[in-house]
């Protein structure tokens, strides 16, 4: 093969016809800073501050200062993550073998041109379209069609980029690159019509369009009530309509998320994993059961032949022509899988004899196998090769696969290439040979963590299931004694009985880990899908979170949505640790900001109905909103929290901001009525609102920081010493004032009632929230 020159491939790439998808993966830094400033809410703050100068209320537009920190954080906090995700991206861009200047070299599949020739094998993917010049291989279309038959490809045969090579190899010209390939065509269909997202992002969607519709009519109708019915003046009737609209906002929260999942990726990519897809950190931090191979998950992917026995009798000369017969096979076969390289070490190469026919392994039909004159010698797992006298075999093949060694079967049948299955074959045994794979270091204090964080592992391999249950044994999985034959499982119902009873499966087919995953989804639980190989990949494609090693196929790898760059699995619970930790501290966050929202919602709504003034000022909301969530929303993001999320995110953040809101509005609801009876001014009013409002936010802060460690302690600590401090030395600022004595003494009875109002809240929901818990489990056990 001689291929394209450099000087040919520089043409073609001027002249665009390089394998360079136009299509924007990541924003630019314009993109960023537009996103960031031209926002909705920022528009409404811009008119609002334009409000606000027009009534010459200055101290009013500090709220301006926390908008554009805010955006200035963002700003940069994305622009850092732009900068390392992109820099990782470049470091994981798939490769392909390419022919150049006559000589086979590894590129960059984005430095592919029109017309050049690639060398492909088992396990490659399929960088652009392609016509097969030589060979031929056995390909998966799945990613594409969905169908998982391989096909077989020969001489002017086409390739579908995006397809993968399951065995063998070939040369093949590229057709279409670049936009014009068939996976680049499909993408671009499949992200106009596939947008899902996240339970998180999508609940934190609705509750910003909800403000952001409801803010203008209340604004407009508390303005005209106070200016137009109460007679109150321009500029009060301007500052107290803004000050509920920007209590309204949750101006932080959309940053919040976006900013923290922005960071979980570069803390992420830190420890060398990549995510293809941010909203998998939520997945991830949901998962309660986690599949996994044994190979390259449990095991180490280096391959040893531990061990080499003959299967029946045989004389030294026999065994010497037998082993020739083992080693010419070994050279015959393009395979260059690691079993293969195992076996190649260990035994040698030789050209003593010359094959009719060959049929590399196949991950369906689980063996491959050589015709040498009229004999058909076969190698693969035991049950399958020697399928109708296996059981004559069984006690010696499971007394090896006992001590966690794979055991493979080399073996001899009169005729040409089996068709397919060998249930109808004769076959004999000539050799057995034990591979092993070492236990991945960590790998029992890996899963231990997952045992201790209540996540169910379920062992799902191609080979022996005796094999991989002692490997997952001594690896510390729980209940790994619970294994089945997957060959077994005839239809998917009997797969849905297996998944509930056992933890290893053996000789599970592509297509049965696909249905282990979909059983265990219709089961109701949140299944993450670890994998390496193309047998994987079915399965990864269904399950909620997939997760791909490095170090496997370059198909397995793009279809994950997080992929370990050093294929160390140890890394799994820092990475479970990471999803959990940022969607705790999310919910812990929205809470926060939830209750400023809902309350000032209420409170416009009362303060309407009953032409009242809203006790508020905006620059108060802007101090309360800094030292109650603002501030210890960021830090608090820095503790760590493992709890794994369960449930609906919106509805548990609603039953833990709702008491809080409540009790804020009852509070300054009845202070602003008692107020006015008393007449109490409205100067005063505003001041102690703000007060009791901080003393609200305070407690719920407590509340959702429980347990107390010393971390927490010193964050809410420094915020009350903060907003103190704030009050004391910008009290002008703040709109902060000395308050009559009658204004006192309502302030200390409300201050008091705000404690018990919310713990009895806080009760009565949690009541309400279990109540309804325990009718759901009832209603799923009597439906299922």
């Amino acid at each position: 093969m001689i291929g394209l020159t450099s000087e040919e491939a520089k043409k073609r790439q001027a002249a665009g016809q390089g394998n360079v998808s136009h299509e924007q993966t990541s924003k630019t830094i314009g993109e960023i800073v537009r996103e960031n400033v031209f926002t909705y809410f920022n528009f409404i703050f811009f008119v609002l501050a334009i409000l606000i100068i027009l009534a010459r209320a200055w101290n009013s537009l500090s709220f301006l200062v926390v908008i554009i920190i805010n955006t200035l954080i963002g700003i940069a906090q994305e622009v850092y993550a732009k900068k390392v995700l992109d820099n990782l991206n470049i470091l994981n861009a798939p490769t392909a073998m390419v022919y150049r200047d006559g000589s086979l070299k590894q590129l960059a599949v984005s430095e592919l041109v029109l017309g050049d020739v690639i060398a492909l094998k088992g396990g490659d993917q399929i960088p652009a379209d392609a016509r097969v010049i030589n060979g031929s291989v056995n390909v998966n279309e799945a990613l594409l069609t969905g169908e998982a038959d391989e096909i077989e490809k020969t001489v002017d045969s086409a390739l579908m980029s995006g397809s993968f090579i399951v065995n063998g190899e070939c040369e093949a010209e590229l057709t279409h690159v670049g936009d014009d390939s068939y996976i680049s065509q499909l993408t671009a269909k499949a992200k106009k019509v596939n947008n899902k997202e996240s339970d998180m992002v999508k609940a934190i969607d609705r509750i910003v369009k909800f403000a952001g519709v409801a803010i203008i009519p209340i604004g407009l109708m508390l303005f005209g009530q106070s200016y137009l019915f109460a007679h109150k003046p321009f500029s009060e009737s301007v500052v107290s309509s803004v000050a509920a609209v920007i209590g309204m906002i949750p101006e932080g929260l959309y940053l919040l998320v976006s900013v923290r999942l922005a960071l979980s990726a570069v803390m992420l990519a830190r420890q060398q994993v990549m995510l293809h897809n941010m909203k998998s950190i939520e997945a991830l931090a949901r998962v309660d059961t986690l599949c996994v191979d044994k190979t390259g998950t449990i095991t180490d992917h280096s391959m040893l032949v531990a061990d080499f026995m003959k299967a029946t009798d045989m004389n030294a000369s026999l065994e010497s022509e037998n082993r020739d017969i083992l080693q010419s096979y070994v050279k015959t076969l393009p395979d260059d899988n690691a079993t293969m390289q195992a076996i190649r070490s260990y035994i040698g190469e030789s050209d003593t004899y010359t094959s009719q026919d060959y049929m590399s392994f196949s991950s369906k039909y689980k063996y491959s196998a050589v015709t040498f004159g009229h004999v058909t010698y076969i190698m693969g797992a035991p049950e399958i090769v020697l399928a109708m006298n296996y059981e004559t075999y069984r006690e010696q093949i499971e007394s090896y696969a006992s001590k966690g060694l794979r055991v493979l079967v080399f073996a001899s049948k009169e005729g040409g290439l089996p068709a397919g299955s060998l249930s109808n074959e004769y076959v004999e045994p000539i050799f057995y040979i034990m591979l092993s794979n070492p236990l991945r270091k960590n790998a029992k204090e890996t899963f231990s963590y997952f045992k201790k964080q209540g996540v169910d592992v379920k062992v799902i391999s191609g080979d022996n299931p005796v094999t991989v249950s002692e490997v997952a044994k001594q690896a510390g999985i729980p209940h790994a004694e619970n294994h089945i034959n997957a060959q077994t499982l005839r239809d998917e119902k009997a797969i849905a009985e297996a998944v509930q009873k056992y933890t290893v499966f053996g000789r599970v087919t592509p297509e049965q880990k696909q249905m282990i995953v979909r059983a265990l989804k219709k089961q109701g639980h949140t299944v993450a899908m670890t994998g390496d190989g193309v047998n994987d990949i079915l399965a990864m494609k269904d399950a909620d979170c997939s997760i791909g090693m490095a170090a496997g196929s370059d198909a397995a790898v793009q279809a994950a949505q997080l992929v370990l760059l050093d294929s160390d699995f140890s890394h799994m619970p820092a990475i479970v640790s990471q999803g959990r930790n940022v969607v705790n501290n999310i919910e812990r966050s929205a809470t926060l900001f939830l209750v400023k929202n809902i309350f000032s919602l209420i409170l416009a709504i009362f303060t309407i109905v009953n032409f009242l003034t809203y006790p508020l000022s905006p620059a108060q909301i802007s101090l309360i909103s800094f030292f109650t969530i603002g501030c210890p929303a960021f830090l608090l993001a820095l503790e760590p929290s493992e709890e794994r999320i369960t449930g609906h995110f919106i509805r548990r953040v609603l039953f833990k901001s709702l008491p809080a809101a409540i009790t804020d509005f009852a509070i300054v609801g009845s202070l602003v009525v008692f107020g006015e009876t008393f007449g109490v001014a409205t100067k005063d009013i505003s001041v102690a609102s703000a007060f009791l409002m901080s003393i609200v936010g305070f407690l719920i802060l407590i509340s959702i920081s429980k347990p107390l460690n010393l971390f927490k302690s010193l964050v809410i600590g420094g915020n009350i010493i903060g907003i103190l401090a704030a009050v004391y030395f910008g009290h002008r600022l703040f709109d902060i004032t000395r308050v009559s004595q009658k204004c006192i003494m309502l302030f200390v009875v409300f201050a008091i009632a705000s404690e018990p109002v919310l713990r009895y809240l806080t009760i009565a929901f949690e009541a309400v929230a279990n109540a309804k818990e325990w009718l759901v489990r009832k209603f799923t056990r009597k439906k299922s």
